[in-house]
């Protein structure tokens, strides 16, 4: 018996192994060795699924960044008549567009691509050095694949809640502005200056409630500021 005690037990473990190994969760993704941020993983699934019902046009005009551009729900109407589909998820930072750029530019072959990113970059630490740096590996990530893609890039604007980073804010902008000017098939848009109040400050009439995200007033700057450039011609 003293030797079939240890062959049975064996055999319990062999039988209950595959049980054991099913119940075992999966690893999440490594950040940022995988993924980003693994909070943009429904997101990209939902744009996914959106594209299998309704593609977006190949050669449009993507929007692509953080929710200044999600919540820009106009945005089909202030642009009629051209190519614009929307792509802008989450609190995301450049460096997630950068990042998902593979899933949800380079598929499109859009004409042009606006980016709006580096609010909340600096709001989490980033320094303006390190937001142009990423702008510009935004725009190299998508002329690797889309040389004649432009990329268009819509400066961070003043948001009243944050108005302790209009400092890094103005840096950030004025570094991006240069670092693309030497660089091909790129653009740049200030619309900081006409969100601000004759004050100098940001003007609150423009925000909603928290005074980070904006009303309609001011998406019409924003549609006035970029209307001349949303066009593939």
């Amino acid at each position: 018996m003293s030797h079939r005690r240890p062959a049975l037990l064996m055999l319990g473990l062999l039988t209950l192994a595959p049980l054991a190994l099913a119940r075992v969760p999966s690893p999440s993704p490594r950040v940022p060795e995988q993924v980003s941020n693994v909070a943009w993983a429904a997101d990209m699934a939902a744009f996914a699924a959106a594209d299998k019902v309704a593609p977006p046009p190949r050669g449009g005009i993507e929007f692509i960044g953080s929710s200044s551009f999600r919540m820009w729900d106009s945005l089909a109407a202030d642009f009629a008549g051209q190519p614009v589909f929307n792509r802008g998820f989450g609190g995301s930072e450049v460096r997630d567009s950068t990042w998902y750029a593979g899933q949800i530019v380079i598929p499109y072959a859009p004409c042009k691509v606006f980016l709006y990113a580096g609010d909340n970059d600096l709001n989490s630490g980033r320094s303006a050095v390190q937001v142009r740096d990423d702008v510009v590996a935004f725009v190299q990530r998508v002329h690797r694949d889309l040389p004649k893609t432009r990329v268009e890039y819509v400066s961070i604007k003043p948001s009243p809640s944050r108005a302790h980073l209009m400092p890094a804010i103005n840096e950030a902008n004025t570094l991006v502005k240069a670092a693309l000017a030497r660089l091909p098939n790129t653009g740049f848009t200030d619309i900081y200056t006409p969100m601000l109040g004759a004050d100098g400050q940001p003007d609150r009439a423009l925000f909603r409630e928290d005074m980070l995200h904006m009303t309609p007033a001011g998406y019409a700057i924003w549609t006035r500021a970029l209307a001349p450039k949303v066009t593939c011609d």
